[in-house]
């Protein structure tokens, strides 16, 4: 039996001082993302959903958020609108925390309105989280972009986005095809592995499940694990090991050490066991940067080789 469009609104109240930007600009891929956009005070998100395609909008209404959904699965979005607009992340103990080191106190109270959205969806975040793998975001994004163009499915809605991959359509696509998006075999592959595993994915029940299913993906390891479950179960504490930037900027942030190791990393992140990750994401919402020694990491296009 066919599923029936719908439209199903709610209206959300977000605490003192909340961030509405701030907070949902991490669900979308910088300058333009296909299946998402970030406007005048409104936030579309396309979105598969276990009820069918949807679309949400989130929108500053005075005080409060409006959240309307619109397709098949526009219930089933509306009823996690919360979640999505980070309203269910509590920051419980972690400003006594953040007390204990000035800076770390200081972005604390500077960014108290950011909130870490958990949007219940894997297999969206896993693909960019993939694409992102050892290259620089100028690649990874222009390859995430012409991956979704490719697959693109109108999304439900008034609005002109593109539903994100459908799994099994991914997963029955040769490697090829992917070259002319810029993505080389290593990370193909491990994309057509999790495509094959996404339906199992979407069923975890928690971050620590989905870590766990996660790295057990032959070219999953514990930086793709972090992107994916700090976005789809805004997971406050998942921290990004092995990735090329953040343990400098910890050590630098947290001891004034100029270089530093995922392990110097994670010591120094102790203090905040349970917003390990979240600290991370202070640091970079303040523009805190270890000092640079080396020249950048080129851009690359491996649809040219």
């Amino acid at each position: 039996m066919a599923r029936v469009a719908t439209t199903v609104t709610r209206r959300l109240s977000p605490p003192d001082g909340y961030l509405f930007t701030r907070t949902l600009r991490s669900l979308l891929v910088v300058r333009y993302d296909p299946c998402g956009k970030l406007v005048d005070g409104e936030f579309w998100l396309a979105a598969r959903t276990p009820d069918g395609p949807a679309t949400l909008c989130l929108a500053r209404d005075g005080a409060e958020l409006s959240a309307t959904g619109h397709g098949p699965g526009a219930g089933w979005i509306v009823e996690r609108a919360d979640a999505i607009a980070g309203l269910r992340d509590e920051l419980g103990d972690f400003p006594a925390m953040a007390a204990g080191h000035p800076l770390v106190a200081r972005l604390a109270r500077t960014f108290s309105g950011v909130r870490f959205p958990a949007t219940g969806l894997v297999f969206h975040r896993l693909i960019r989280a993939v694409l992102e793998q050892k290259v620089t975001g100028i690649e990874a994004h222009r390859a995430y972009r012409a991956l979704v163009k490719h697959f693109g499915e109108p999304a439900p809605g008034p609005v002109e986005l593109l539903l994100p991959p459908d799994p099994e359509m991914v997963a029955a696509t040769p490697y090829w095809v992917f070259h002319p998006f810029g993505v080389e075999q290593k990370r193909t592959q491990a994309l057509l592995r999790c495509a094959v595993e996404a339906a199992r994915l979407e069923l975890c029940g928690d971050s620590a499940e989905a870590t766990r299913r996660l790295t057990s993906i032959p070219g999953i390891g514990p930086w793709t694990a972090a992107e994916v479950v700090r976005t789809a179960y805004g997971d406050p504490d998942a921290v990004s090991v092995g990735d090329y930037h953040i343990p400098n900027t910890v050590a630098w942030a947290l001891a004034g050490e100029a270089r530093g190791t995922d392990a110097r990393m994670l010591e120094l992140l102790a203090p905040y066991e349970g917003h390990r990750g979240r600290v991370c994401e202070l640091l970079a919402a303040g523009g805190i940067m270890a000092p640079r020694f080396g020249p950048r990491m080129p851009v690359r296009s491996f649809a040219r080789f």
